[in-house]
């Protein structure tokens, strides 16, 4: 019982804190106000300005954040114990993460949808645009790399999962091209269409799909199907036809589907929950076992795991907080949000639906785990579940390891009400491929704004007056060029064999992972810096900002003693005779950037209290002018 207990005091605790702390914010902080015209409807072009309900939004934002990042995060962070994972996701996503994403997606729709980067330019000043928009890059170019290898390592571990995931993409741009041209509602499609995936979950992998699903992923073993690079070009040249179209057209059905369908999912682990702590679990040929953490509540010293302090941090980012958030909230939803008081739905609300994800994970690694795990044609239950699971810090590190412990412990939940494992586990693979796909072709959109950003800033704006850039920057203003640009280079990075290996087709897909050291303290370095940003934004108006201060500072200096540790003490990769040229010159142009970015803060901070930034957007001058209209 303590489990479902931890399971439904969080999910109250998420609920009052939407109601209190959330409304608070949007009501005294940032003022939001229903008279205000939005980007999408002042700017609206039909491809990535588009006014939308907020339920809709409220799809694509939450798949877009939630990606594998609160699955694969906590699943090896419970190395440190259930208790300061727990802590860590519930506090962290109350109080830091969904008030970093709800305060990116109103100063974004506050500065014309712009990204974070380059509202930075307009709140601080020119040069930290400039380091903020390289910042970006390198993270959405690692998460590019990665994510796509996510998804194939998925299809590889899971290969029941392939077909119901392929044939959401169909079902998407039939609703969206339904709704656009005959302008009907979206609820009573997206339920048929729900209800078409989840009968692919059960039957796609019955008959021929079998043969078809085990050719394309591994067949018998996992590494027997088709080569992660494949999957890794397939996926990448997905992601840049999703970024070029229109969002109604494939971005935003998909999304909006893929997120009753996840929110479902969670709701039938839920239900499962329920189920074992009730009734237990029967394992075949098994005994019946009680629902009960088998994780340890503290483990300070896990084998071959780093300290807690700063890394317990670092490695829960998604389900916690994460940087990767306010490019989704600046990049994609403050462009189709029609109503501003929709933005603490959307930003603050999908936070802590994400938060609610990342505790579920938790539990399915703490406690389903012990419900029954195969492991070497062994049935094991209990503690000696976990352990298998979780023998060092190394073996529970690995990707198959994070996603598997999730699969496998939520898969047991599902089993304990009565569905078949072949089914269950079908279902949580489809649940983590859809995270990721989504994450995937938001990021080569979010990418593409980025080199546009970039081409404009440095090369100079085309088709502005002037001189006109050169060749190559004319052509990353290009929604095409860009993305092209995008893609390619997340595609050479994914070339790369991980860990020096000899490049063949078989090690060809992985290099993303060479760099997955520094996603961490990048992606929470990326916060901080994101908190700077809408600091600023309310300091320049005179309001309130501690309750942004303090998360500021935590997020700034965990990343870098993070960062720091990883160059010069473990794993050392400025140290001498072990140097990793690679991850050392990324990890130091990372603290440097964060340097300059806060000392050019600390010199304007004084100067800018009460002094809007010129040519200001303010919410009272966009009140007027709908009043008026």
């Amino acid at each position: 019982m303590e489990t479902l207990l931890i399971a439904l005091l969080s999910g109250i605790g998420f609920l009052v804190a939407y109601h209190t702390y959330g409304r608070w914010l949007g009501s005294k902080i940032f003022r939001l106000s229903a008279k205000a015209i939005c980007p999408s409807e002042r700017l609206n072009d039909g491809v990535d300005y588009v006014p939308t309900s907020k339920s809709v939004v409220f799809g694509h934002h939450f798949t877009s954040i939630a990606g594998t990042g609160p699955i694969v995060g906590p699943a090896i962070a419970i190395m440190w114990g259930w208790v300061p994972a727990l802590l860590w996701v519930v506090l962290g996503s109350i109080f830091i993460g969904a008030v970093h994403d709800f305060g990116a997606l109103v100063v974004s729709l506050r500065n014309n949808g712009q990204t974070v980067g380059d509202i930075a330019g307009r709140v601080l000043n020119k040069r930290v645009r400039l380091l903020f928009l390289f910042t970006l890059f390198m993270a959405l170019t690692v998460v590019l790399a990665i994510f796509g290898l996510v998804i194939a390592a998925v299809f590889d571990l899971y290969p029941s999962a392939i077909f119901p995931c392929l044939v959401q993409i169909p079902i998407a741009i039939a609703i969206g091209m339904l709704l656009h041209r005959q302008g009907i509602g979206l609820f009573l499609p997206s339920l048929i269409a729900l209800g078409v995936m989840y009968l692919t979950v059960v039957f796609g992998d019955w008959g021929p799909l079998h043969s078809i699903n085990h050719t394309l992923g591994g067949t018998p073993q996992p590494g027997d199907g088709m080569p992660i690079w494949t999957w890794v070009v397939v996926l990448l040249g997905y992601s840049y036809i999703a970024s070029v179209l229109p969002v109604w057209t494939l971005l935003q059905p998909r999304d909006y589907i893929n997120s009753l369908q996840l929110i479902s999912a969670l709701a039938l682990i839920v239900l499962g929950l329920f189920a074992a702590a009730f009734v237990g679990y029967t394992p075949p040929g098994g005994a019946t076992q009680e629902l009960q953490f088998v994780a340890p509540a503290f483990q300070w010293h896990p084998e071959g795991a780093p300290m807690i302090f700063p890394f317990l941090f670092i490695t829960i980012a998604c389900g916690a907080v994460s940087g990767f958030h306010c490019l989704v909230s600046s990049g994609t939803s403050s462009k189709q949000l029609k109503n501003e008081p929709d933005a603490r739905f959307v930003g603050y609300g999908s936070m802590l639906t994400e938060g609610f994800l990342a505790t579920l994970v938790i539990l399915a690694c703490g406690a389903g785990l012990g419900l029954g795990l195969m492991k070497g044609g062994e049935l094991l239950t209990g503690t000696e579940a976990w352990t298998a699971q979780y023998t060092s810090w190394s073996a529970a590190g690995s990707l198959g390891a994070k996603v598997g412990a999730f699969v496998d412990g939520s898969a047991n939940f599902l089993k304990a009400f009565g569905l078949p494992a072949a089914v269950a586990i079908a279902l949580m693979g489809v649940l983590v491929a859809s995270f990721a796909g989504t994450t995937l072709d938001t990021a080569c959109r979010l990418q593409r704004y980025v080199v546009q950003e970039l081409a404009a800033t440095i090369g100079g704006k085309a088709g502005g007056e002037g001189p006109q850039p050169a060749a190559p920057f004319a052509l990353l203003q290009n929604k095409h060029g860009a993305t092209i640009f995008a893609v390619a280079i997340a595609a050479a990075m994914a070339a790369i064999p991980q860990g020096g290996a000899e490049w063949s087709l078989a090690n060809a897909g992985k290099g993303g992972l060479t760099l997955w050291p520094l996603f961490g303290a990048t992606n929470q370095l990326l916060a901080g810096l994101s908190f700077l940003v809408i600091t600023f934004y309310l300091w320049r108006r005179g309001r309130a900002i501690w309750f942004l201060a303090i998360p500021m500072v935590f997020m700034l200096i965990m990343p870098m003693w993070a960062m720091l540790h990883q160059l010069f003490i473990a794993p050392g990769w400025l140290k001498a005779g072990q140097v990793d040229y690679l991850l050392g010159g990324i990890g130091l142009a990372t603290i440097a950037l964060e340097i300059w970015m806060i000392i050019e803060a600390i010199k304007l901070f004084p100067k800018a209290k009460g002094v809007l930034e010129e040519n200001a957007l303010d919410a009272e001058g966009l009140q007027e002018a709908k009043a008026e209209g």
